[in-house]
């Protein structure tokens, strides 16, 4: 895809989306089923079922996805589409590359050993080896605006307010 068809093609949503703000708000959703034996929940994603479990340093057995490797694999996921999509509206070729995140996570935490260690992750880098001849300066916009339009970056970083609640069926 070149810039000029991704700039035709996000046109009239832009557009929609200035006219009538309220259009631009979408409900993502994902929903998880707790069925079966054993420490797992089935994930839907769209395109296959993910099973998530303990990772192996919680006593997991390493055959369920880690659900701290997956928030990593929806950062890359966003971070690497946002770039191409900037680096295509700006005309930037990238031939190719790697997008790597790396999270920090001490499990004395999540598994209450430690009081002081914290749950989640302590810190997350993200970092990006390209194919381009882009020029430094360009590769500073492009750095700028992936980290200002990518949602999962965003989120993190922002950290939204979460609501939990839990009903019995």
């Amino acid at each position: 895809m070149d810039s000029d068809t991704l700039k035709s093609m996000q046109a009239p949503l832009k557009q929609r989306y200035r006219e009538t703000p309220e259009s631009a708000v979408v409900i993502l959703r994902a929903e998880g089923a707790l069925d079966g034996n054993g420490i797992v929940c089935r994930v839907e994603t769209g395109r296959a079922l993910v099973e998530a479990g303990l990772h192996p340093a919680t006593g997991g057995n390493g055959m369920q996805a880690c659900s701290g490797d997956m928030l990593l694999q929806a950062l890359v996921a966003c971070a690497g589409v946002t770039l191409r999509a900037v680096a295509t509206a700006l005309g930037i070729d990238i031939r190719g590359g790697k997008v790597t995140a790396e999270g920090e996570l001490d499990f004395r935490g999540t598994l209450g050993v430690a009081k002081d260690a914290p749950v989640g992750l302590s810190a997350i880098r993200l970092s990006f080896a390209l194919e381009s001849d882009a020029t430094e300066e360009q590769l500073l916009t492009l750095h700028k605006l992936t980290e200002r339009y990518c949602v999962v970056y965003q989120t993190l970083v922002k950290s939204p307010a979460v609501d939990m609640k839990m009903t019995q069926l």
